[in-house]
């Protein structure tokens, strides 16, 4: 008899794991980098606090998912930016037919405000997102034709602008992500979330609604202008 191979049994539980609506509907949530208490995303998903609390338990077995308590709260946070870029490729793999249509004005306009930029884990996304990484790339400053790779030029830009890089751990300083709206990589990676940080900090984007979706403010138009000569119309 044939032995089984153990990654085959590790990638099949690991899929069973995102293989659930309620499940999936969390792990997305939690791609805005922050964390969510067990009741916010039992309403998000639409189910009782009882069964959230199950799939949680899951979730956070699996190793996708960490939690913490402070008094009788319990938070939960994507495990690590490996695991928002498993939910962020899987999601892109979706076709755009295969979305439901809106069933109203509200859900029209908290998608069209996703699509025109949201964060992604911990870096900017959608066509934002793709305007950033268009811009750092036009200007010499971010490479894609061998991998994502910031140049010289792109390391001295990033100090010139005060957006300090931490090289220091073992993740990229840039890593192309797909982006499932756009279906073209944005700057994620090192260099993408201190771009991210920095543009939140700064006022030059704010969050929006209770999901990822995120605007640029008139100080973010001025400053992306003069940085990296994005036009406004390209900012939303």
């Amino acid at each position: 008899m044939a032995t089984k191979d153990p990654q085959a049994t590790q990638l099949a539980r690991l899929a069973g794991l995102v293989a659930d609506e309620t499940r999936a509907a969390c792990l997305l949530a939690l791609l805005d980098g922050r964390a969510w208490t067990a009741g916010e995303l039992a309403r998000h998903a639409g189910v009782a606090a009882s069964t959230l609390s199950e799939h949680l338990g899951k979730l956070v077995g699996g190793g996708l998912l960490t939690e913490e308590r402070q008094g009788r709260h319990r938070y939960v946070r994507l495990a690590d930016e490996r695991v928002a870029q498993l939910v962020e490729d899987l999601a892109a793999q979706v076709s755009p037919g295969a979305l439901r249509r809106p069933r109203n004005l509200r859900e029209s306009s908290a998608g069209s405000a996703m699509a025109r930029g949201r964060t992604c884990y911990d870096h900017l996304a959608g066509r934002l997102g793709i305007a950033v990484t268009d811009a750092l790339t036009s200007r010499g400053l971010l490479r894609q034709d061998t991998g994502f790779a910031l140049t010289e030029a792109g390391l001295g830009w990033f100090d010139a602008a005060g957006i300090s890089l931490d090289r220091s751990g073992r993740r990229p300083l840039a890593r192309g992500c797909l982006d499932w709206t756009e279906r073209r990589p944005h700057l994620a990676g090192v260099s993408g979330a201190a771009l991210c940080r920095h543009a939140l900090e700064a006022g030059w984007c704010v969050r929006i609604g209770s999901e990822r979706a995120v605007k640029v403010t008139p100080a973010g138009v001025r400053a992306l202008g003069k940085l990296l000569g994005i036009e406004a119309g390209a900012l939303g």
